[in-house]
């Protein structure tokens, strides 16, 4: 039976204990790739930019990123749980590298504008989503349970240092140099992960009769439904995620129109962002072990309400930088602690569709709060969208807060 204060009972042993060779070749094919993430995270903005400067067509470009995560991560959750995971995961980067580099042509020759960004964003979240979804049902059959926290710490620091402190300055100073570059080195970065990817160890598929899609994922949706906990985190983190990106559609803006950041500068800025993400996913293990996952995760949900008012207020872009820092050591913290408890607590045949009913909660609501971002800044104001973001989740926070006390108190005999 599922414990949520089982993760605070982690022995200083389990903190020491190896991870195995097979997630480190993950990991290194999460580093490589996410290094390209982050180029092209910080080029997408600015290319949109260059091509318009109307918030609204800004964040068209990036609720088409993110629509992906709505329409297909129920279908993706029972691929995964009826096909190879490896498989997926390999093949997967693969069509992501072909998209981009697409991309990266068409940007060569002046042959690409907004609607053909939204194309490619959409593309490549569509193959995230299988991605995504294959990695967290992987990483348990890597680990073992003990070592999941860590595990997940690690994937979870080297994303963050990869899309957010080493991709954006390089991909800042690419695009300076030409705007096609950075499309064309994440392309290379996303091969790069394919062929680490494809030399892992695979799990049995299981064999026998399947369920037509729809029942499976019913099956999951209902698991899930049944978790008292589990359910509530998701609807919690369906709002966090719809503030966060209700925020952060606008930051280009707010970072070069209202700070006056240069290109090169908005790298460095979100570099920012990174340092705070990194060390939460490197310092997440102890700290769960030290105060217990749940309030750990309580403390990170209450920082992120408080910051999110401040960055609107933000005088310049060190403020804004170290903000942006603070809010990413908190975010990683309870996302940590929220994909280990999952793991821990769904069956290996299920992990799957329920990960992909938690990330289409969680993630669904991300191109609403692209739009919702938008159209706050054109008519409030740049500035408006975060202290907006901020308290909507904190009103989200409250109504969650019987649910995550009750399951604190429930865990204390465990401690």
């Amino acid at each position: 039976m599922f414990d949520p204060g089982k993760l605070r009972t982690m022995k200083q042993r389990d903190l020491k204990t190896k991870l195995p060779a097979a997630y480190w070749r993950l990991w290194w094919a999460s580093a490589v790739d996410n290094v390209g993430d982050g180029i092209f995270s910080a080029a997408v903005p600015l290319l949109t930019v260059a091509l318009t400067r109307d918030p609204v067509l800004v964040s068209v470009v990036s609720a088409a990123t993110y629509l992906p995560w709505l329409l297909l991560s129920l279908p993706a959750g029972a691929l995964v749980d009826r096909r190879d995971r490896v498989g997926l995961l390999w093949r997967s980067q693969a069509l992501q590298a072909a998209i981009v580099a697409v991309a990266a042509v068409l940007i060569g020759l002046g042959r690409i504008g907004i609607a053909g960004l939204a194309v490619t964003g959409f593309g490549l979240s569509a193959c995230e989503v299988v991605f995504a979804t294959a990695s967290l049902a992987v990483v348990p059959d890597l680990v073992s349970e003990a070592q999941l926290h860590r595990a997940n710490g690690s994937q979870y620091a080297i994303a963050s240092a990869g899309q957010l402190f080493v991709g954006p300055p390089i991909g800042s100073l690419l695009f300076a140099g030409a705007a096609a570059l950075p499309f064309g080195v994440d392309a290379v970065s996303f091969a790069g992960s394919a062929a680490l990817l494809a030399a892992l160890p695979r799990r049995p598929v299981p064999r026998g009769v399947r369920p037509p899609v729809r029942v499976a994922v019913a099956e999951g949706v209902r698991w899930l439904g049944r978790h008292r906990l589990l359910r509530t985190l998701a609807g919690l983190l369906a709002v966090n995620t719809f503030c966060y990106q209700l925020g952060n559609v606008t930051v280009v803006l707010l970072a070069t129109q209202t700070l006056h950041v240069s290109e090169r500068g908005y790298g460095v800025l979100l570099a920012g962002a990174a340092a705070g993400s990194v060390l939460g996913g490197t310092v997440n293990a102890r700290v769960v072990a030290k105060i217990g996952a749940l309030p750990a995760l309580l403390t990170a949900l209450i920082a992120n309400v408080v910051i999110f008012v401040l960055i609107g207020a933000s005088p310049n872009a060190v403020v804004l930088g170290a903000l942006l820092g603070v809010n990413g050591f908190a975010t990683t913290l309870w996302s940590v602690v929220t994909v280990s408890l999952r793991q821990q607590a769904v069956p290996t045949d299920l992990r799957g569709r329920v990960h992909s009913v938690y990330r289409m909660l969680g993630w669904g609501l991300m191109p609403l709060g692209s739009l919702a971002g938008g159209l706050i800044a054109d008519v409030l104001g740049i500035r408006a969208a975060y202290p907006v973001a901020g308290a909507v989740r904190g009103i989200a926070l409250v109504a969650a807060l019987p649910v995550l006390l009750s399951a604190m108190r429930a865990g204390k005999p465990a401690r």
